[in-house]
């Protein structure tokens, strides 16, 4: 936790100033929270898949996640109002320092042909999507356990005002774009 938060201290803000001509450190755009969000279409058919992601989540983030319900029914879907749909949860602080790192330097490159998450992602003001198809590539999920290949979405929020400031925010941090 400490190494992420130390390089974002010790290297991230002094370059952040350098190239935006920040006047104060307090503009100088940081991560404020990670995101991890899994939706279940399955949770009809199987109803221990919902145990199943919480478990998922809970082992790779540190964190019990919430359930998420479905604010109203759609029919061609099949869904009724208030019936769960997934998990989620928020990371902040520390372990959410802990989870970058992690996701950086671990769980990425053990993605196959991997070769950089894409830069079109980012939501206009600063945040930045993306889509995980499979749980495995997290070390501490074990093959033998994994019931579904399931994905996840992962939601880094930002203070930053622009998607060049928070693209070069989360590139300094350790965030693998695509050249």
């Amino acid at each position: 936790m400490e190494i992420l938060r130390e390089k974002y201290e010790k290297e991230v803000v002094p370059a952040l100033m350098k190239k935006f001509n920040y006047k104060s450190v307090m503009q100088v755009p940081r991560l404020e929270k990670i995101v991890i969000n899994i939706g279940l279409g399955d949770i009809k058919d199987n109803p221990k898949s919902l145990d199943n992601a919480i478990n998922d989540v809970m082992i790779i983030t540190g964190q019990k996640p919430i359930i998420t319900k479905s604010k109203k029914a759609i029919a061609a879907f099949k869904l009724r109002e208030n019936v769960n749909v997934g998990c989620k949860v928020t990371l902040r602080k520390g372990k959410m320092y802990d989870f970058a790192l992690k996701l950086f330097n671990v769980a990425l490159p053990r993605v196959r042909d991997f070769r950089g998450v894409s830069s079109n992602s980012f939501d206009g003001r600063g945040n930045y999507s993306m889509g995980i198809k499979e749980q495995l590539i997290f070390p501490e999920i074990e093959y033998d356990k994994v019931d579904k290949l399931r994905g996840m979405d992962i939601i880094f929020v930002t203070s930053a005002n622009t998607d060049e400031e928070a693209k070069e925010l989360l590139s300094l941090l350790g965030m693998p774009f695509r050249v």
